[in-house]
């Protein structure tokens, strides 16, 4: 081992099986990127992963029939915040699903189940000041689920955390901008 790595605070030396690890690559082929070092539940991530999925989703209809609903004096920077809102949502949704196949499981884009696996609700909105008001109340509600997801999956997925904390702070700039316009308004 090199003198010049030294162990972290209450952990032992660095120790890796280089062997052990080329021998279990070799072994597993059929289980992709989950290797026996991914500590998740996959099947929870799985199923948490496809119920954001849905929420993203739910999200971009909402803001899509948002930005085409939008009218009055004040409408067409609203209208454009809406679309670019759905245009992010829509990202989220395909990081998501690409996640999803990654960790060996399938994207549920059902509409069957849309809103029900979705975790903000579709609420169309009266007039603007309506719409900006549920937007802003789906992202806080994106935000704390968000959050939940991330605590749970802590160091068991790296990378499904990782991309949730992404999407997360994007989902916290929706959130100040709805509460931007909302006061505006």
């Amino acid at each position: 081992m090199d003198s010049n790595v030294k162990p972290q605070q209450g952990r032992g030396a660095f120790e890796m099986d280089v062997k052990a690890i080329r021998a279990n690559a070799r072994n597993n082929l059929d289980k992709g990127a989950i290797t026996e070092t991914y500590t998740a539940d996959r099947d929870t991530v799985l199923k948490l992963l496809n119920d954001a999925l849905a929420t993203e989703l739910v999200c971009v209809m909402r803001y899509k029939r948002h930005h085409y609903m939008a009218t009055g004096i004040h409408a067409e920077p609203v209208a454009a915040e809406f679309a670019l809102h759905a245009d992010q949502e829509m990202q989220h949704a395909d990081s998501i699903a690409g996640r999803i196949v990654e960790l060996g499981g399938e994207p549920d884009f059902s509409p069957d189940t849309l809103t029900a696996r979705s975790h903000a609700e579709y609420v169309p909105g009266t007039d603007l000041h309506d719409m900006i008001k549920e937007d802003l109340v789906a992202e806080r509600i994106a935000i704390d689920s968000y959050r939940k997801m991330i605590k749970y999956i802590g160091d068991g997925d790296a990378t499904t955390r990782r991309m949730l904390e992404e999407i997360l702070a994007v989902e916290e700039e929706h959130a100040n901008d709805m509460a931007d316009l909302l006061q505006r308004g």
